[in-house]
């Protein structure tokens, strides 16, 4: 094998023309790569592709957008071993992999510099490389830092079929299928590394619907699963015939092969159309799935996390249990004297429910000892939220004292509002390696929570259904210093996701006091956001990656 960059490729097309009698078997292989992991994704790789045509009698097999790195390999790009790892990975897939073609991304070397590609071998051989055309430089993506664009569609005849393939990106401009369509090809299979956010499969589906009937193009769209960080992958492939129609349809969040079936004249038909769960299922699995790969992927053993008998502390260890099993995560209740009975009666009944390990570990005698020690500097002044951040304090090192002997990683348990509004302790409530409710309203973390009882009661009725509080102070809520939930989330969604002024905000009929506050606090507090731990990533604008804004600046809400 070449071990050279290999450019786009136009028409004329490639071959791997054996013929085409009977119709092909494509699969769509859903991967779920681990970034950095060469070695390790060439040998999935070439397991998925075995299995494969072995299980489904395919022809092609197809992969994700930079299958054999991950996604996103951010600068691990620029190492400069990159390319010699690559075309290593390259010639052992070729020489090990099955009787059929194979259709994955990689990262290429080439004159122009580093391209986003997509390899097509057929039975051990190259035939070429198609190259992503438009890198997308927005939301959580920094592709034009690493990458230069492919300049041209790249067309190949694959058993008797000509076949374009593009890139991720590619699917959502119409210049590449126009390319593909001018150049002959029926079908146009794109390699996709989309990331999951609420609402995001619909939008998939009406594009390559569209884009399928305004070309009569068949279009196999096949995309990445499993969690990377703060963003999670949902698989959820896709097949379109050319009149728009959907013929097949993959699992979300599995890695799967999902076969789709062409006749003889080279025309999708209808093979499988998997199940479609509602969008609380999805936010929920996506929450599991996010948490089992950074846990899985960084070798942490086991996590840990405080049980506050509240609403949050009870779905994060819901969302732990159902991705990682019971008997890695264990639980903590740290009472105050301001915890209630309630409180203590709820964390152990639910820590008994799924059968984690639960300890009970009073801060009490903590909290005095400190107390005692800041006798002399805090003098005769009135206590305030210093002795309320004090208890988040003491509970944060104790779990990060049970990680340190332990090994497990803890989990933070603070929600996206909470986080807006830096209604959170830093070094506190804060202290930890993965906040599993990062990106979740408070909203949605009662609607999630419902939806986790819809069938048994994991998380007991009674904390779904009190009001919300911190239980820092005596007869505290949240509500006491925040708007309610359903009015502040309604702001922050407006303010933080759409990018809608405050006055834009309050056009729409919130009340003005309720939106500068919810604004205000939501600007002074992202250097609590800055040090906070990364959480998964489910709506369409993060804290984090998506949303990037300077802590030191003089901007105004209302100006």
């Amino acid at each position: 094998m070449d071990s050279g960059g290999y450019n786009s490729v136009p028409a004329p097309m490639v071959t791997g023309d054996r013929g085409m009698t009977a119709g092909l078997r494509v699969v769509m292989a859903q991967f779920n790569a681990t970034v950095g992991d060469i070695p390790g994704n060439a040998e999935g790789i070439l397991s998925m592709a075995h299995d494969a045509v072995r299980s489904h009698g395919a022809d092609i097999v197809v992969f994700p957008e930079l299958a054999l790195t991950g996604y996103p390999p951010e600068d691990l790009l620029l190492r400069p071993s990159l390319g010699t790892r690559v075309e290593r990975a390259l010639e052992h897939i070729a020489e090990a992999m099955p009787e059929a073609i194979l259709i994955f991304g990689a990262p290429r070397v080439t004159d122009e510099g580093l391209v986003n590609a997509a390899m097509v071998l057929d039975s051990g051989q190259v035939l070429g490389q198609a190259a992503k055309q438009y890198l997308p430089n927005q939301d959580v993506f920094d592709e034009k830092r690493w990458f230069v664009p492919g300049t041209a569609t790249s067309v190949f005849e694959l058993r008797g079929l000509p076949v374009a393939v593009t890139i991720c990106e590619d699917i959502w401009h119409d210049q590449p299928a126009v390319a593909a369509a001018d150049s002959g090809a029926r079908l146009l299979i794109n390699l996709n590394a989309s990331p999951y956010h609420l609402e995001r499969q619909p939008e998939r589906r009406e594009r390559l619907a569209t884009l399928a009937r305004a070309h009569n193009l068949g279009i196999i769209y096949v995309n990445l699963v499993g969690g990377q960080d703060e963003l999670v992958f949902d698989g959820g492939s896709l097949a379109f015939d050319g009149q728009g129609q959907e013929c097949a349809r993959a699992l979300r969040f599995d890695q799967a092969l999902h076969p789709v079936q062409l006749d003889a004249d080279g025309n999708l038909v209808e093979t499988e159309l998997a199940p479609e769960p509602d969008e609380d299922a999805l936010a929920y699995r996506a929450l599991c799935v996010g948490l089992r790969d950074y846990i899985g992927k960084n070798g942490f053993p086991s996590v840990v996390l405080g049980l506050s008998g509240g609403i949050d502390s009870a779905l994060t260890l819901a969302v732990a249990v159902d991705a990682l099993g019971a008997d890695r995560v264990s639980a903590v209740m740290m009472p105050f004297r301001y915890t209630s009975g309630m409180s203590l009666e709820d964390a152990e009944r639910m820590a008994d429910g799924l059968g984690v390990e639960y300890r009970v570990l009073s801060i009490e005698s903590i909290y005095d000892a400190f107390m005692e020690t800041l006798t002399g500097p805090f003098g005769d002044r009135a206590m305030d939220t210093t002795e309320e951040n004090l208890q988040a304090r003491i509970r944060g090192t104790l779990l990060m004292s049970l990680s340190n002997k332990f090994g497990s990683l803890v989990l933070t348990t603070g929600n996206k509002s909470e986080l807006a509004v830096g209604y959170s302790t830093l070094y506190g409530d804060m202290a930890g390696g993965f906040s599993v409710l990062k990106d979740v309203s408070k909203t949605l973390v009662y609607r999630l929570s419902r939806w986790r009882n819809r069938e048994e009661e994991a998380i007991p009725q009674r904390i779904i259904e009190r009001p919300p509080s911190a239980e820092l102070a005596p007869d505290q809520k949240d509500e006491d210093s925040l708007p309610p939930y359903e009015v502040l989330d309604r702001i922050l969604e407006r303010y933080v996701e759409q990018d809608i002024s405050a006055e834009g905000i309050i056009a729409e009929g919130y009340d003005r006091e309720d939106v500068l506050r919810a604004v205000r606090l939501v600007d002074i507090n992202e250097y609590k956001r800055r040090q906070a731990p990364i959480g998964t990533r489910i709506t369409r604008r993060a804290f984090g990656r998506d949303r990037r804004y300077p802590i030191t600046n003089r901007w105004k809400a209302g100006d």
